[in-house]
C-alpha cells in the first residue's frame, strides 16, 4: 500500500532543533516538558499558561503549532494543558498543511493516551485530512490497535463507514494493510509476523466495534472477502467466513464487477492456499454455478495443467451437490 502519512516526521526527536519552527518563531519546547522529567498535570498547565494562547495558536509554515508537536511527541501533559488552551478558543481542530488535526498526528505518531485525552476534550472524532483518511483509516494503515482501543474507549460517536478519497472504509484499508504485512501468504497463522498480528486484530476490532463487512469499496466494487481472496489469504478468509451475523450464503456470492470470491479464488496460482481458499469458499455456500460478465463460470477460470485438477473436479461435483455436502 502507499504509505498516505509521513509518520517519520512526527517520529523525529529533533524536529525543534531542525528549525521546524523557525519561519513562525514559536518558541522550542520548554525543557520542564520533556519526556524524561515526567511533569504533572499541573506543572504542565502552568508553563502553557505562561507561553500564552497567541503563541499556542501560532502555526509555522507548514501549519503546526505546538499542540501538533506535543501530540507527535507523546508529551501527553503538555498536549493535554494545549488542549484545553485550544478548546476554549475553539482551535482543538486545527489543521497543518496536510490537514491533520491535532488527534490525526497523535493517532499517526501512535500515541494513544494522546488520542483518548483529545476526544475526552472534545476534539472531532470523524475529522478528516486532506485524503479524507479519519483516525481509524491512520489507525489500519499502520495497525494501531492501541489507537482504535483509545477511540472505543472514549466512548465517542465515530463512522465506520467512512470513505477516503480511494473510496475506502477503515476496514477497507485494514484488510489491504494486512494483505501488504502478509507476504508470502501462510496457511498457519501462527506464522505470522508482529506488524501482521498488530493488522489482523486491527481487523477484528473493527469488525468488533460494528464495522460492515459486506461494504463494497467504490472502485472496483470488492467487498473485504474479495480482497481478502485476491490477496490469496486463507486465514483472513476463513476469519470473514466465520462472522456471526448477516447471511452468509448471500455475502460470499456478492459480486464485484461481475466476479464472486469463488471467482477470483480460481483464478488464483494453483497451490496448498488456493486449495484451502476455494474450499472454505464453497463451505460457506458459494455458488459455483454463477457466471460472471464474460459468461464464465468459476471452474472456467481455474489454470491449464494439472495442478487444479482435484478443485477441477471439487467445482464439479459441488454445481450438482446440495449446499454443504460439498468437500
Amino acid at each position: 500500500m502507499e504509505d498516505p502519512l509521513d509518520t517519520r516526521l512526527y517520529a523525529e526527536p529533533s524536529l525543534q532543533q531542525a528549525g521546524s519552527w523557525r519561519v513562525s518563531g514559536l518558541p522550542p519546547v520548554p525543557p520542564q516538558l520533556a519526556p524524561c522529567s515526567g511533569p504533572s498535570l499541573d506543572t504542565a498547565r502552568a508553563h502553557i499558561l505562561a507561553l500564552g494562547p497567541q503563541q499556542l495558536l501560532a502555526q509555522d509554515e507548514e501549519g503546526d503549532t505546538l499542540l501538533h508537536l506535543f501530540a507527535a511527541r507523546g508529551l501527553r501533559w503538555a498536549a493535554y494543558a494545549a488542549a484545553e488552551v485550544l478548546q476554549m478558543y475553539r482551535h482543538l481542530d486545527i489543521r497543518e498543511h496536510k490537514g491533520k488535526t491535532p488527534l490525526l498526528v497523535a493517532a499517526a505518531a501512535n500515541q494513544p493516551l494522546i488520542v483518548e485525552d483529545l476526544l475526552n476534550l472534545g476534539a472531532e472524532p470523524n475529522a478528516t485530512d486532506h485524503q479524507g483518511r479519519s483516525v481509524l483509516h491512520v489507525a489500519a494503515t499502520y495497525g494501531l490497535p492501541g489507537v482504535l482501543s483509545a477511540v472505543f474507549k472514549a466512548g465517542v460517536q465515530v463512522n465506520l463507514e467512512a470513505r477516503d478519497f480511494e473510496g475506502l472504509t477503515p476496514l477497507h484499508t485494514a484488510i489491504l494493510a494486512l494483505n501488504a504485512a502478509v507476504h508470502p501468504p501462510s496457511l498457519c497463522p501462527r506464522m505470522l509476523s508482529t506488524q501482521a498480528r498488530d493488522r489482523l486484530t486491527c481487523v477484528q476490532m473493527l469488525l468488533h466495534m460494528g464495522a460492515d463487512h459486506t461494504s463494497q469499496e467504490i472502485k472496483s466494487n470488492k467487498t473485504v472477502l474479495h480482497l481478502a481472496v485476491q490477496a490469496a489469504n486463507p486465514t483472513l478468509v476463513q476469519l470473514l467466513l466465520e462472522l456471526p451475523r448477516g447471511d452468509l450464503r448471500t455475502f460470499v456470492n456478492m459480486k464485484a464487477h461481475g466476479n464472486t470470491a469463488l471467482h477470483m479464488a480460481a483464478a488464483l496460482p494453483p497451490g496448498p492456499l488456493q486449495e484451502a481458499i476455494v474450499r472454505h469458499l464453497l463451505a460457506a455456500g458459494a455458488d459455483p454455478t454463477l457466471r460472471n460478465l464474460e459468461n464464465e463460470q468459476p471452474i472456467h477460470l481455474l489454470r491449464p495443467g494439472p495442478g487444479p485438477e482435484g478443485l477441477r473436479q471439487l467445482l464439479k461435483r459441488s454445481r450438482v451437490a446440495p449446499p454443504g455436502l460439498s468437500s
